[in-house]
């Protein structure tokens, strides 16, 4: 093999076959460096998985050669022992990752090189609107401006996506109200600009109604002035 000590890893973990144990543990006898990162391995996934023990997957071993194939390290430098910690991190970080432990009743794999951060969250809008009893009420408005509101009974949650509505006046600011039978407008929420997606608060489920006024900054305890739009919510 070319690239012996790029073994270490998967001789940590117990992740080679007979032939490529012997073969390393030949060269580990004359390695000193490959000693060192084979104990610091060995200590870390000792404390990662002292808590349980548990039979790692049978896929495992696969996916530990897979990625070794994948990102090849390099040989190990002759080093003063004073940095040698800090060139044993990476390879503390590999052994973590193939280490097995047990999480809220079953096994998970720690792969910290999953980027969760690719996965796009989906908006409030969205999340509301695939609910299976989404409703969606358009709003009036006047000079092409658009503006819808989505209700969900069952999450107990509304949104108010609007767009090109004008920005309101120095000083001002709109605010959403929601229409209840017997209480009247309840505040819920401000939208100082025009294009905006506000969740509303309060108790949307039970609403019979929904409206926008424009407020001092600040927002009103109750409507002070006429609404610049309202709409019902049909068999609330």
């Amino acid at each position: 093999m070319s690239d012996i000590h790029a073994l270490v890893g998967a001789y940590a973990v117990d992740a080679l076959d007979d032939v490529e144990r012997a073969a390393f543990e030949r060269h580990l006898a004359e390695c000193a460096d490959c000693r060192a990162e084979v104990d610091g391995l060995r200590e870390a996934a000792s404390v990662i998985s002292s808590s349980v023990a548990q039979e790692p997957p049978s896929e495992l071993r696969d996916r530990v050669l897979s990625d070794i194939a994948a990102v090849r390290p390099l040989p190990p430098l002759t080093v003063p022992a004073t940095r040698r910690a800090a060139r044993l991190r990476p390879a503390l970080v590999a052994a973590a990752a193939a280490v097995v432990i047990a999480a809220a009743g079953g096994l998970v794999v720690a792969e910290p090189w999953a980027d969760d951060t690719s996965q796009v969250q989906p908006s409030a809008a969205d999340r509301i609107r695939a609910a299976a009893d989404a409703e969606e009420f358009e709003l009036p408005l006047e000079g092409g401006a658009a503006a819808t509101v989505i209700r969900s009974k069952a999450l107990n949650e509304a949104v108010l996506v609007a767009e090109d509505m004008p920005a309101a006046p120095d000083g001002k600011v709109y605010e959403l109200w929601l229409d209840h039978d017997g209480v009247g407008m309840v505040a819920a929420g401000l939208m100082e600009d025009g294009d905006d997606e506000i969740v509303l608060t309060g108790d949307p489920a039970t609403a019979i109604g929904f409206g926008i006024t424009v407020e001092p900054d600040g927002g009103s305890d109750e409507p002070t002035l006429p609404a610049v739009t309202t709409v019902a919510f049909e068999n609330a």
